[in-house]
């Protein structure tokens, strides 16, 4: 049977879509709201670097504006909209999956992950630990002595009770509670979600199914490469991904596309056909300017990027300072759908500023070029004028009264944005 051709700037329209940028910052952060995106996206990234914001904060935001980052976390913790878990790194995921995740932690239980096995070999640590969470309450890795083992440093220098408690985080025996200065504190999960002692877990057939289907629904059609860099987290086994993907293609689940200028199979959710062919005769994929954390889920696979939008974006925050070509913590600048540049952005919160130590501005937006994909050009001024409103925008959020614009390449494109910065 013949695949169904589709233009790529229909899939990066619906991809848009279903990431919530279609027309990002337009709407304020309701309960509901946050519920329908973190289940498009499937979860929001969690992240330790702090040095503009919290990855998690910087996503919500990038979709709905400033907000009340205490409303977030309430809404987290108290309300338990959301949970943290793995999916694609550690994420939010919403609780009404719970049914699903859960197979994700019984199967945990088998897997093996390097000092695991000594877990399993240990059980008196694993209920040690489960005991003081169960007695004691809310509790966080400082809260356990114990030495570090010798050795190596970083991560496998934890604490044999750090391991622990990742352990039964990981297989659900504990949830992560809440977070004090973003340090976990765990607890006992059903007594922080009670939901979970009436959740029947699925089978792992149907758990595989679901994973699949949720991935190819935040993406809108998808390479399967695509699929495996999205939700990374449960690896599937060799060869089960595909079985499961063929079975979905027999079933009339999943359709073959193809996609324009790309060789090789695309997939998409049969009940998304419609939708692309809709997203194929809009104008233009998205309204407005925002900017992206680089832990996105626009971003979580890099290789996907670059075939819709043209950027070739790295996360350069572990590359030496003189390797980095545009900075330590660079934010992607969407716009009308297209990815302009980036933007290293530090926030300064003593002295209350937000830094813009480079805008970097792609070769085809500054020399007015057609835009990767061959669509509608993107008005430089118009656009400029974006890009000043959005960083304003953030200057709110992360409490910068004043925004410092130092570098922006082309050095030309300096002026307008500084004129711009003034005026918004």
């Amino acid at each position: 049977m013949p695949r169904r051709p589709v233009p790529l700037h229909a899939v990066s329209a619906l991809f848009l879509k279903r990431q919530h940028l279609a027309a990002p910052r337009t709407a304020p952060l309701t309960a509901k709201r946050l519920g329908r995106f973190v289940a498009d996206v499937g979860g929001i990234q969690l992240d330790s670097i702090n040095v503009l914001d919290r990855a998690h904060y910087l996503t919500v935001w990038s979709r709905f504006g400033p907000y009340d980052r205490a409303r977030l976390d309430r809404l987290v913790y108290r309300r338990r909209l959301l949970f943290e878990y793995w999916a694609h790194a550690a994420c939010l995921v919403p609780t009404s999956a719970l049914p699903w995740w859960r197979r994700a932690m019984l199967d945990y239980r088998v897997r093996h992950t390097g000092w695991s096995d000594w877990l399993r070999r240990n059980p008196k640590m694993l209920g040690q630990v489960k005991a003081a969470v169960s007695a004691k309450g809310p509790m966080g890795n400082a809260d356990f002595e114990g030495r570090r083992p010798s050795g190596r440093g970083g991560w496998w220098s934890w604490r044999p009770a750090q391991h622990a408690l990742h352990y039964l985080w990981m297989t659900g025996a504990l949830t992560i509670h809440s977070r004090r200065h973003f340090n976990k504190r765990f607890d006992l999960f059903e007594r922080a979600i009670p939901a979970v002692l009436e959740c029947e877990t699925v089978s792992p057939e149907e758990f595989h199914r679901w994973h699949l289907e949720r991935s190819l629904h935040a993406m809108g059609a998808a390479t399967e490469r695509d699929v495996t860099g999205y939700l990374t987290f449960p690896r599937f086994g060799p060869g089960a991904r595909r079985k499961v993907l063929r079975a979905m293609v027999e079933r009339g689940e999943v359709a073959e596309i193809e996609v324009e200028g790309s060789r090789g199979r695309w997939l998409a959710l049969t009940r998304d056909l419609p939708k692309l062919a809709r997203a194929g005769r809009t104008p233009s994929a998205s309204r407005g300017t925002t900017l992206l954390s680089p832990f996105d889920s626009l971003l979580w696979y890099r290789d996907r990027v670059k075939r819709l939008f043209g950027l070739d974006y790295r996360i350069e925050v572990y590359t030496p300072g003189d390797k980095r070509v545009h900075g330590y913590y660079t934010l992607p600048i969407l716009r009308q759908g297209h990815l302009i540049g980036r933007v290293d952005a530090k926030a300064h919160r003593l002295e209350r500023r937000l830094e813009v130590r480079n805008a970097h501005f792609e070769p085809w937006f500054a020399t007015t070029a057609t835009p990767p994909g061959g669509r509608d050009r993107v008005d430089q001024d118009e656009a400029i004028t974006g890009v000043a409103e959005a960083l304003a925008s953030l200057g709110v959020f992360v409490g910068g009264d004043e925004i410092v614009l130092r570098r922006v390449t082309p050095h030309r494109l300096r002026a307008p944005l500084a004129r711009a910065l003034r005026e918004v």
